[in-house]
């Protein structure tokens, strides 16, 4: 049987309880209040791709449940303008009070951004707590983040969304670690409502990142020493780079399906099939309205993808938004002083695997006919592994571009000059000639090359680098 426990009791249970079991028991009502497409197509910098109405509040669903979130109602409603008070009309605001009080609705996840007075008034005239699109992503990125980066930069942009919406108490920020602000009473450690304390503590925080940020420098010094390609991989949340990353890495990072299952950004070395060793960093996903301030405190997380050799671009083919989140990633990148076609760029369509004939068929002639225009995209399915042999190749042919090509024969007893190209140098073939003699065709890194031709100064080049990138 089942015990109901007093309204007082349940609330001190809940706060005692881990953050999931609080998140599962609020119940919470998902609003996309979305323009109606006449005022869509009257909105400044409205790109040509919109969204469908279904798909968006599909996403600010996923978003919800990403922190584990009951989910009991979730709708969307036209409107022309937001108003300045509450964001949506006088009647849709009592309508949905009525829902709230009729379903016990505790947490109500508004899929826009919400300005201050719009957000008090509106958990005035519902009694329930509201949050905005900014909000629901900060504690998403509050319950994600492990590193001593992510932690500092999750804590720094929460302050600084919460510091101009501090006018009564500090409700949001009664915990010193990120996530569930939210979903508590008082939490463990309560903190004097001074403006001045947020921006002191903001203050600090902007510091510890310099420091964090050398820190990677020092690191990205260390691997250019090396030196290894970098090959970056972004997207739009939840398009599979984690699941690609592992494919092509044999790693084991965390790839689920839900939305920003990885915040930190992950690293691991792998070879290519000629040999040569590359790193592979897998980062945060990107997503649409995700607010500037925000990019801008997570750039230091963004910066393999900023200084990356080669870019990879992964698209979820099988989603019915794939042109407009595939835009929102361009305008992203361009934040980040990177055009949509660079070179190092190589377009990813993933999950092949959820794609019937006929789309499949369609994506195909796509690509082939993408292929005189520049480089074109790679189908594939990181979970099954299909078409991961193409994009191997074409990162290897990327990488190749910088690189030049010598022929080398040596002797057969020579077995350390052996173990010396493979070691520093991708083998392109091998054969045995008459008397044992072992002829290779190696292709070197630029950094590499004064060493190659000192030991090696019978080696004859016979190519250079590439002018145009590999299609």
């Amino acid at each position: 049987m089942t015990e109901i426990l007093p309204p007082g009791e349940a609330r001190l249970q809940a706060k005692a309880a881990p953050e999931g079991e609080i998140a599962a028991a609020t119940r919470t009502l998902v609003l996309g209040p979305y323009l109606t497409r006449a005022a869509q197509r009257l909105a400044p910098g409205q790109t040509e791709t919109v969204r469908s109405d279904e798909a968006r509040l599909d996403e600010a669903v996923g978003l919800a449940a990403a922190i584990e979130l009951d989910v009991t109602r979730a709708i969307s409603v036209h409107i022309q303008r937001p108003r300045p008070s509450t964001y949506l009309g006088k009647g849709r605001v009592e309508e949905i009070a009525g829902l709230i009080k009729a379903e016990e609705i505790g947490l109500v996840v508004m899929d826009c951004a919400l300005s201050p007075v719009q957000q008090r008034n509106l958990e005035k005239a519902w009694g329930a707590k509201v949050i905005d699109r900014t909000g629901l992503i900060l504690e998403i990125f509050g319950r994600r983040a492990s590193t001593r980066e992510g932690t500092l930069q999750v804590e720094h942009a929460h302050l600084a969304y919460q510091k101009s919406r501090l006018v009564r108490s500090w409700t949001h920020l009664e915990r010193q670690r990120g996530g569930f602000g939210f979903l508590g009473g008082p939490g463990e450690t309560q903190i004097e409502a001074d403006r001045r304390m947020i921006q002191e503590r903001m203050t600090r925080i902007e510091r510890d990142l310099e420091a964090v940020t050398r820190t990677r420098g020092l690191h990205r010094k260390s691997r250019a020493r090396v030196p290894y390609p970098i090959v970056a991989l972004v997207g739009y949340t939840n398009a599979g780079k984690s699941t690609l990353f592992n494919a092509l890495t044999k790693a084991e990072v965390r790839a689920q399906d839900m939305l920003f299952a990885t915040l930190d950004p992950t690293a691991r070395a792998t070879k290519l099939p000629h040999g040569e060793t590359v790193i592979l960093s897998d980062t945060v996903g990107f997503i649409s309205d995700l607010p500037t301030s925000l990019i801008a405190a997570f750039r230091a997380t963004l910066e393999d993808v900023i200084e990356a050799d080669i870019l990879l671009h992964v698209r979820d083919v099988s989603h019915g938004d794939t042109q407009a989140q595939a835009e929102d990633v361009e305008g992203v990148l361009r934040e980040l002083g990177i055009e949509a076609d660079a070179e190092r760029i190589i377009e990813v369509w993933n999950k092949a695997d959820l794609l019937d004939e006929g789309e499949r068929t369609r994506l195909l002639n796509l690509s082939a006919a993408h292929r005189g225009a520049g480089p074109a995209p790679i189908l594939v399915s990181a979970l099954t592994g299909e078409g991961l042999p193409e994009l191997t190749e074409r990162i290897e042919g990327q990488v190749a571009r910088a690189r030049s090509t010598f022929a080398v024969t040596l002797p057969p007893e020579d077995g350390a000059a052996l173990n010396w190209l493979y070691e520093n140098a991708e083998v392109l073939d091998r054969q045995s000639e008459t008397g044992g003699a072992i002829a290779l065709t190696i292709r070197i890194a630029p950094e590499k090359e004064p060493r190659f031709l000192n030991r090696f100064e019978a080696a004859q080049r016979v190519g250079g680098p590439q002018s145009s990138p590999a299609v």
